[in-house]
């Protein structure tokens, strides 16, 4: 059983790959255990898959997972720690903005006692201004409205070790949100700080649509605050009518010379209360489709192919359809 479990998500990284694993190849051979290099194609459309297939055929230690269709990054990443056999599990982006050079820093740390080291940015390189401010404003939001303390500027790299994985891998959630699980288990973390580097080659994966929703499932995965928004902001549009029905009786009895916009009034208190009604709606319809997608309980991801790891290994998580071995499906 090999001792470190690296696992990487990739979604049409072909141009990316190649460079990938020359890195991760250079790290393994510093590592004072086996490793294991899980890759889960996400549906790729590129030649991603093949790619994998050749690393697994020239370097063993290298498993690949593809799944039967775009699931997300997050499932993604999901679908590799519930293949991992390590010790300790190690999570990066296939873009290389996460260095795999930080990875024996993470384990040191390990070492030390803690049981999840995660990576803090300190630096966005050749990112934009708005980027940058929506990612900052984003997580600051998110730690103030959490129930949980969820580091700020952190992403999905990070090491855990196989207790966390374990207890990740437990939970039957099917709108993951890593890095909001990750501090929700507790036990003795810290942080690593480093500069972002900017992607090697290929497209940004997370558009912005993607980083919002991205985001909305954050903020709704780990705080109940949106609700109570829209409860308080209810209270002020009822307090805000009262006291407009009370203007409107005090022109009417005591200065009945005033010119009264009557029509206006009406058209300004409608449009208000129809949007608090609407985004109260739109609030609650977001923890309804959660809910709505927990009772389904539909398998979060289904798995076309799998290489460089046994059937038995295949067969045991509950949360994703059984596939065969590469040698199996030739």
């Amino acid at each position: 059983m090999p001792k470190y479990s690296i696992v990487v998500p990739i979604f049409n990284e072909e141009k990316t790959i190649p460079a990938l694993y020359q890195r991760l190849y250079r790290v393994m051979e510093r590592l004072d255990g086996d490793v294991e290099l899980i890759l889960v194609n996400d549906g790729s459309r590129d030649r991603s898959l093949q790619l994998l297939r050749e690393l697994h055929d020239q370097d063993s230690r290298v498993c690949y997972l593809s799944l039967a269709r775009n699931f997300g990054h997050q499932i993604a990443v999901t679908a590799g720690l519930n293949f991992v056999r390590g010790q300790v599990a190690i999570v990066l982006d296939g873009d290389l903005q996460d260095p795999p050079e930080l990875i024996p820093d993470m384990i040191e740390k390990w070492r030390q006692g803690y049981q999840v080291v995660y990576a803090q940015r300190t630096q966005r390189r050749q990112e934009s201004w708005f980027k940058r401010f929506t990612a900052y404003f984003f997580y600051r939001l998110l730690k103030r409205l959490a129930d949980v303390d969820i580091p700020t500027d952190t992403g999905d790299f990070c090491l855990m070790d196989r207790q966390v994985v374990d207890i990740l891998n437990a939970m039957p959630e099917r709108n993951r949100y890593i890095r909001g699980l990750r501090s929700w288990v507790g036990f003795h973390q810290t942080a690593i700080c480093f500069e972002r580097d900017p992607r090697f080659a290929g497209e940004v994966k997370y558009t912005f649509t993607k980083s919002l929703a991205l985001a909305v499932n954050g903020l709704v995965s780990f705080s109940k605050v949106p609700l109570r928004l829209s409860t308080y902001v209810g209270l002020l549009a009822a307090i805000i009518a009262i006291l407009m029905a009370l203007l409107v009786l005090y022109w009417r009895l005591f200065v009945p010379s005033s010119r009264l916009e009557g029509f206006a009034i009406i058209l300004v208190a409608i449009f208000f209360i129809g949007a608090v009604q609407l985004v109260s709606i739109g609030i609650l319809g977001e923890y309804v489709g959660r809910i709505y997608e927990e009772v389904k309980g539909r398998p979060l991801y289904t798995l076309a192919e799998v290489g460089g790891l046994n059937n038995e290994k295949i067969t045991t998580p509950d949360n994703h359809t059984k596939a065969q071995s590469r040698s199996e499906n030739r």
